[in-house]
């Protein structure tokens, strides 16, 4: 939990920064720069000119607007995962299939990060793991959901949305109501006058916007990545230097089916896949955030940045039409489409 928080408040402005380039808030015009390949091209301003820019209007401090629901969603979320990750676990110790990464009868011992190479395990974890994400998303949504909100109020000046750590004036908060308190009695004053603040205007649907995309782009990034890796792992690696190894031995005599840099291609190969499958998942991650501030009451969730979206698909049938499908997946060399118009200050 700690580590996850310490990676949480270091990757916090870059988020912040992705999730205004999401919306569409172009806070500079574009200016003239060279592209990868030496040519002029118009272009964006990238991650730095953007949080300078944050950092001129809000401070050094404004580059951490929205941090303390999200740790909250952090740390619960890895409590909840890990919960739920034992629950088969358990299960399989008491009389069944035996845990994942304790060993087999031939292999005593086994690391818990040795790749797996049958079929039926992998399905058995990936499934497994699509239980445990599931369940961690669909809890921490409402502080994912306050996370958005609280930094797109940068668009709009708006203070709707407070996310301080400031002391709780106690259960005689005007406007927060009581079974809140008895829910999260410990939680920020500012999470909380969020959350009543959602449950007013929107209700309990407030807190869910934007989660069916979410669900399902985490679901497919995870089979994608886990089938793919156990492929190149079964059919590319195993296979390849099994050839190989049936033709003698490998450098200093030691045999090629037993090259010790197998497991770490393997680590590799889930690495790459990994990128691979967030990247083809994007779109949804893109949509998802877009719902949860759309029509919300901020500037930043309606026109000229968005329209006021039907539903999850109409979002992303808009998004299609217009080609923005992978807008805020790049920080950097952020080209100028043709024909496209932002609105920047």
């Amino acid at each position: 939990v700690l580590l996850g928080s310490g990676l949480t408040v270091l990757s916090q402005p870059l988020m912040y920064v992705k999730v205004l380039v999401q919306v569409g808030y172009e806070p500079l015009p574009p200016t003239l720069g060279r592209n990868i390949f030496g040519r002029q091209v118009y272009q964006l301003p990238g991650l730095f000119s953007y949080a300078k820019h944050i950092v001129k209007v809000d401070g050094r401090a404004g580059l951490f607007k929205g941090l303390a629901p999200r740790l909250c969603s952090s740390a619960i979320g890895t409590v909840v995962h890990s919960k739920v990750v034992q629950v088969p676990a358990r299960a399989g110790g008491a009389g069944g299939a035996l845990p994942p990464g304790t060993g087999t009868p031939g292999h005593p011992g086994a690391s818990k990060k040795e790749p797996v190479s049958s079929l039926e395990q992998v399905l058995k974890e990936t499934s497994r793991e699509m239980v445990a994400r599931s369940a961690a998303t669909l809890i921490t949504h409402p502080f994912h959901v306050i996370t958005l909100r609280c930094m797109v109020q940068f668009i709009g000046r708006e203070t709707k949305y407070r996310y301080g750590l400031g002391v709780s004036g106690g259960t005689g908060d005007p406007g927060i109501p009581p079974q809140l308190i008895l829910l999260f009695p410990s939680f920020p004053s500012g999470t909380l006058s969020a959350f009543t603040t959602i449950y007013r205007e929107e209700g309990i649907l407030g807190f869910f916007a934007g989660l069916i995309p979410r669900l399902l782009g985490d679901i497919l990034s995870l089979w994608l990545c886990n089938m793919l890796a156990y492929l190149i792992n079964t059919y590319a690696l195993e296979n390849g230097v099994r050839i190989l190894g049936s033709g003698g031995t490998g450098w200093q005599g030691e045999p090629l089916g037993m090259v010790s840099t197998m497991a770490e291609m393997k680590s590799y190969s889930q690495a790459v896949t990994g990128f691979f499958a967030s990247m083809l998942t994007y779109p949804f991650v893109l949509v998802s955030n877009l719902m949860a501030v759309n029509n919300c009451g901020l500037a930043g969730g309606l026109l000229p940045y968005a329209p006021t979206y039907s539903s999850w698909l109409d979002c992303w049938s808009q998004l299609h039409r217009e080609g923005n499908m992978s807008r805020g997946n790049s920080l950097f060399f952020r080209k100028v489409p043709v024909g496209k118009r932002y609105v920047w200050d």
